[in-house]
């Protein structure tokens, strides 16, 4: 029992991720992804992985300047950070 409600907690909270919503904006006011993704590196984090969501986020997964995971959605106008996971 311990073991399903563990399951149903993992699968909610990555759904929520899921349904994460940044921006209504049109995508001519979007940052340019690829200098959106080198203002980060210089910050210090390692990309392995850029997409965008359904939700019209900016989302990366990698690494931050402290080496630890994470998976952070970041507003595409503003680059300012709506949801984030950082793994130890």
């Amino acid at each position: 029992m311990r073991f399903l409600f563990a399951v149903v907690l993992m699968v909610a909270s990555g759904s929520s991720f899921a349904a994460t919503q940044c921006t209504t904006a049109d995508k001519n006011t979007w940052q340019d992804p690829d200098k959106f993704q080198a203002r980060l590196k210089e910050q210090g984090y390692k990309i392995n992985k850029f997409k965008v969501t359904k939700g019209n986020c900016y989302e990366i997964y990698g690494f931050d300047k402290d080496g630890k995971k994470v998976e952070i959605y970041h507003d595409p106008v503003t680059g300012k950070v709506i949801k984030s996971e950082i793994e130890d």
